[in-house]
């Protein structure tokens, strides 16, 4: 009776592993999230594999893919077509394409309002910013903007009420008021104006000067935007990325090649890691301490430790990478 029972016991056990392992009960492991590298030339995107580090997949997509965000559920990841016109969103967990939506006039780059009622892309070649409505699945074009020369990056600051962008061709900085959708004021920056990045507490908007060697700082709290400091990074800086931590900003310098870090309390660079093959978009890793860094004239995607400020693999993908996302990431400031 003994050896009954605990045979019996012994095979609920092991039916109650097996269930679990199965995936009917909490899972013990996750798959890990892929890395999404846009390759603009090649009108695809890579998939990376972030365990074994190798391209898994390569999807196409519209022409010129450059930059590419999350829906706010993070369940779609949208990919800007700028001259496919178009805007493909593909699952973050499982890179299988979802759908696409077309009729998107020169998406070059894009960006959700942090209230989600917003969506904004920047016409790049066509000089117009585009704002639509967004009701969770579905966008409503609600007004068209025309702007200077070559709209190249967009921010929208935390109360979901202003949108600054940088005018590449005609070194601009304007904001648009998002609730009446009309321009406020423009204001002159230095050479080749790029990405823009506001501080949490909107005080201030970096400027990314990629025909310059550093980062213009605007005090954007009055009616008209003040130039208050320049910071020396590198030549050509491009594009930002929030380490995560409220207080500190990557800045990819992409003719120095190098990536500075920007303590924007104190305004002033902290750290600086090599980074070749002329580096552009960036993700981070949750805990700050990986850079995912697009490599766009080497066609790698190039994978820096913090710690050691060492490049400690290199992944190759298309022509042209440009736009860098994960779902495992740090948060954006």
């Amino acid at each position: 009776m003994k050896r009954l029972f605990v045979n019996t016991l012994v095979r609920i056990l092991v039916a109650v592993a097996a269930f679990l392992c199965l995936g009917f009960g909490v899972p013990v492991h996750a798959d890990p999230t892929p890395l999404f590298v846009l390759n603009s030339l090649e009108a695809s995107v890579s998939v990376i594999d972030p365990v074994t580090w190798t391209e898994k997949q390569r999807i196409p997509t519209g022409k010129e893919p450059h930059h590419l965000y999350m829906t706010p559920d993070e369940k779609s990841l949208i990919i800007a077509n700028a001259l496919g016109d178009s805007l493909l969103f593909v699952d973050p967990r499982t890179a299988q394409v979802q759908r696409t939506v077309r009729g998107i006039l020169d998406p070059y780059q894009l960006r959700f309002s942090p209230d989600m009622k917003w969506f904004v892309t920047a016409g790049n070649r066509l000089n117009h910013l585009d704002i639509y409505h967004w009701n969770g699945s579905d966008l409503t074009l609600a007004k068209r903007i025309a702007t200077s020369k070559t709209p190249s990056h967009v921010w929208i600051d935390s109360t979901s009420t202003r949108l600054y962008a940088s005018m590449q061709d005609s070194d601009e900085l304007v904001m648009v008021d998002l609730a009446t959708q009309t321009l406020k004021w423009r204001s002159k920056t230095g050479s080749l104006p790029a990405d823009v990045f506001g501080t949490p507490d909107d005080r201030f908007i970096l400027v990314g000067l990629t025909g310059g060697t550093g980062v213009e700082v605007y005090d954007v709290t009055g009616d008209a935007p003040r130039l208050v400091k320049t910071i020396p990074t590198g030549e050509g800086a491009h594009a930002f990325r929030g380490v995560g931590d409220k207080r500190h900003v990557f800045v990819s310098n992409r003719v120095a090649n190098t990536i500075s870090k920007i303590d924007y309390q104190t305004m002033a660079v902290v750290a600086s890691y090599p980074a070749p093959g002329g580096p552009d978009c960036m993700d981070v890793s949750p805990d700050g301490r990986t850079i995912y860094v697009a490599s766009r004239w080497a066609q790698y995607l190039t994978v820096i430790d913090t710690t050691t400020g060492k490049t400690v693999r290199r992944v190759k993908v298309g022509r042209s990478p440009h736009g860098v996302w994960t779902l495992d990431h740090a948060p954006r400031q």
